[in-house]
């Protein structure tokens, strides 16, 4: 099974549900892989964004952003945002690696709508259709969870309206609404765990980018962020929640439109 419809409309489509148990569940749980993240690298927290460490009222639309940067971390976001009570929740954990090596950076994604809703994915950094080593390598050893997941009658693909999203999730990517159910919350952790575990797997056996090339992929992973932040089809719910101005705001965080923290080179 899958659907079509937008998170706007799936939010819009479903009855004000007070959510806020299965965010706080949510949210605890991506602040474990988080932490497990900061353990991995050396890491310091980007000033550029101490103002969004908490945004929005005690009820309602609110939300948090936080940023953080290495030696071997481009931008590493933690973040959430939405109104809990009346269903809505987005939380993120990008991690956007420095171009010493090519390893896929680590995107995952999930919330409620009120139904539950998730991503996971690991964000090419090499042509699949030419560099079929990089695809092996990286993108074979999600595949067989992957079919188990499509075979599931209950696990909707989730198919963005969005040409450009469609374009940036990979043949291997959880990406899916489930059933709002504490076995599918345990579930997404699983896809979670396994994926985060195959990734710094792929950290510890990675083979150093040559110095030539360094630069280049550098700038291709910049516009890749900032395209994804960009384009994101659910930038018109958060100008909703928010207005536009904070929203631009957040969305530069996303990138690190203002950071302060030196690129790794």
């Amino acid at each position: 099974m899958e659907t079509t419809k937008s998170v706007t409309e799936i939010f819009d489509q479903s009855a004000p549900t007070d959510s806020t148990a299965t965010f706080e569940q949510l949210w605890s749980m991506m602040g474990g892989f988080h932490q497990r993240v900061l353990d991995r690298f050396e890491l310091t927290a980007d000033p550029s964004v101490d103002d969004l460490s908490s945004f929005g009222g005690p009820t309602g639309p609110r939300g948090a952003l936080h940023a953080w940067a290495g030696p071997n971390m481009d931008w590493l976001i933690n973040s959430w945002l939405g109104d809990p009570q009346a269903g809505f929740s987005n939380m993120h954990l990008t991690a956007w690696l420095g171009p010493q090596t090519n390893v896929p950076h680590l995107a995952m994604a999930w919330g409620t709508l009120p139904t539950l809703w998730c991503f996971i994915d690991l964000l090419p950094r090499s042509d699949l259709f030419v560099d079929l080593d990089y695809l092996d390598r990286y993108y074979e050893p999600a595949n067989a969870s992957y079919m188990t997941l499509k075979a599931d009658p209950e696990a909707e693909a989730f198919i963005s309206q969005d040409t450009f999203t469609r374009a940036g999730v990979s043949q291997s990517a959880f990406c899916v609404v489930l059933p709002n159910t504490p076995e599918r919350i345990e579930q997404i952790g699983a896809l979670a765990t396994e994926r985060i575990d195959q990734w710094f797997g792929f950290l510890d056996d990675a083979t150093p980018t040559p110095d030539s090339e360094r630069a280049a992929l550098a700038a291709r992973d910049l516009a890749m962020r900032r395209n994804i932040a960009q384009r994101d089809p659910a930038n018109a719910l958060a100008e909703r929640f928010y207005g536009k101005d904070l929203t631009a705001r957040l969305v530069g965080s996303l990138w690190g439109a203002e950071r302060s923290i030196e690129r790794p080179s």
